[in-house]
């Protein structure tokens, strides 16, 4: 089992919407029983509560389920479950090298990594910008080339 996690600041907008939006990619693509996907935020502000309202109406009109998911804070634990830790930005990058210092057995990215040519490098929080349909447009194209780069390392 390939297991991915992608993080935030809050777990509310952008880490719950990758989750959604690559959830819905593996499950197009018949790989349920291969990858496993997770999300996660660097800060504690919002343990327990389901996805921002934005986020969540996004998902909708997309058709995109979110059912169950609800923030939690990354711990140390999970660079003992994961392959992949997808951030959305340079910050928590940072935040997650500080809980944890590197490990051979695990990738580390931004999800912008996975885009060429994007123009951006980190994924604009939409709690800051207003801009739900900006980042999903990111997320959507990160989640597309992320699992593409896994099925073929994985050769599935």
């Amino acid at each position: 089992m390939i297991r991915v996690l992608f993080v935030c600041l809050g777990n509310i907008c952008r880490s719950p919407m990758a989750e959604a939006v690559f959830r819905q990619m593996v499950k197009e693509e018949k790989l349920e029983t291969e990858i496993e996907v997770d999300s996660s935020g660097t800060g504690d502000w919002h343990v327990g509560e389901p996805p921002h309202h934005g986020t969540r109406d996004l998902l909708a009109q997309k058709q995109i389920p979110y059912d169950g998911l609800r923030a939690r804070q990354v711990t140390v634990h999970d660079w003992e479950k994961f392959d992949y830790i997808i951030a959305m930005d340079d910050q928590n990058i940072k935040d997650l090298r500080k809980l944890k210092a590197g490990n051979d057995n695990i990738v580390v990215a931004k999800l912008m990594d996975y885009v060429q040519n994007a123009g951006e490098s980190n994924v604009p929080d939409p709690y800051f910008t207003g801009d739900f349909d900006y980042t999903y447009k990111l997320v959507k194209a990160g989640c597309a080339n992320l699992l593409t780069y896994i099925k073929v390392v994985n050769g599935l």
